[in-house]
């Protein structure tokens, strides 16, 4: 009888975890799923060494359960978000061209049909979805309805070569760039999130920025319970009072962080941008040429924020380029007349 070594012996135990999780084979997902569990256990570390050293807390949820059913609510809720978010698609380009097909082909085969095709209105090119995925097939069927889509959205005389892209092989609309980790064409690009393992953009944007809006909250109430735990217990026993201290420091830098990420997304909704064109403003052909001021796909700040939080998610909506006229109104400066009839939200 032989005796394995220990490499011999992990890799059976690795072969055998592999093939009864074969998610756990690709490196990048690994790493995705130890992070998630990483933030999950964070939260419960947090909760937990709460509830198990304040005794004042205990004793105020027998007094008043609402007060910690809230904030075990908030906790849920989070933790829900946030898998919520991990797990929703951030809008790919190949998406909206097998919609795009699919629509295409339907409409060829009957006039009759209940779907549209694409069309253009105030500025933007609105491509249904079927609730079904029988279209996945469309893919390699012609993709010429498909570039004449996308290139009405670019100036008269663009190559369709200057927008296609060298990965995917596809016409990308404005706005949409391939990322290298989930090597994917995205339509409004805005970056490939690490802890949540998948790219932001149009699809989960308005998810992740509620995703944001409560983990501030819940990293500040938590915060908040610490302090007055501190307050009221602090010298009783040093070796609690240093290890809540710790965690309190560590999470006031997160707050912190949270608060300033939370600020810098709500100015890119109200302004309809992305992180993407925001840092790379001048790297990204069709907005070197515009002022640093010129915001060219906003619509204003009210109607920017309901398209990014009551957009529909069963559509692609691809916003064309501004032309020079659109341009040239949206770069002059505010008068009082302008802010007295609202030109800033409309």
């Amino acid at each position: 009888m032989t005796m394995e070594s220990p490499i011999d012996l992990r890799n059976c135990i690795s072969d055998r975890c592999f093939r009864c999780f074969p998610c756990l084979s690709n490196p990048a997902r690994r790493s995705s799923l130890g992070l998630k569990v990483a933030l999950v256990v964070l939260h419960l570390i947090y909760a937990g060494v709460l509830f198990l050293f304040d005794k004042d807390l205990i004793e105020k949820t027998k007094r008043e359960p609402w007060y910690t059913t809230l904030y075990v609510l908030l906790f849920v809720a989070t933790l829900a978000q946030y898998f919520f978010t991990a797990c929703s698609s951030p809008g790919y380009v190949l998406d909206a061209m097998r919609a795009d097909n699919k629509t295409d082909a339907l409409f060829r085969k009957t006039l009759m049909t209940s779907k549209q095709p694409a069309s253009s209105k105030n500025g933007s090119v609105v491509i249904t979805v079927d609730g079904n995925q029988s279209g996945r097939n469309f893919l390699e069927s012609n993709a010429a309805s498909w570039t004449k889509v996308v290139m009405e959205m670019y100036p008269p005389g663009s190559s369709v070569r200057s927008w296609t892209c060298t990965y995917c092989n596809v016409v990308q609309p404005p706005r949409a760039k391939h990322c290298h980790d989930c090597d994917k064409c995205v339509l409004q690009f805005d970056h490939h999130c690490v802890w949540l393992g998948t790219c932001i953009g149009q699809g989960n944007h308005c998810r992740f920025w509620l995703y944001i809006c409560e983990e501030t909250a819940l990293c500040l109430w938590t915060s908040l319970l610490y302090i007055e735990y501190l307050n009221a217990n602090i010298s009783k026993a040093w070796w609690i009072d240093v290890i809540m201290i710790s965690l309190l420091v560590a999470l006031s830098i997160s707050l912190i962080f949270l608060l300033l990420l939370l600020l810098f997304h709500s100015y890119l909704v109200l302004t309809n941008q992305t992180t993407y064109e925001l840092v790379r403003r001048r790297r990204i052909p069709y907005l070197r040429g515009i002022p640093e001021r010129v915001y060219p796909f906003s619509k204003g700040a009210c109607r920017n924020l309901y398209n990014f939080c009551c957009a529909r998610t069963s559509i692609y909506n691809l916003e064309r380029l501004p032309t020079a006229l659109e341009l040239e109104e949206k770069a002059k400066p505010y008068t009082c007349l302008d802010v007295l009839s609202c030109r800033c939200c409309c």
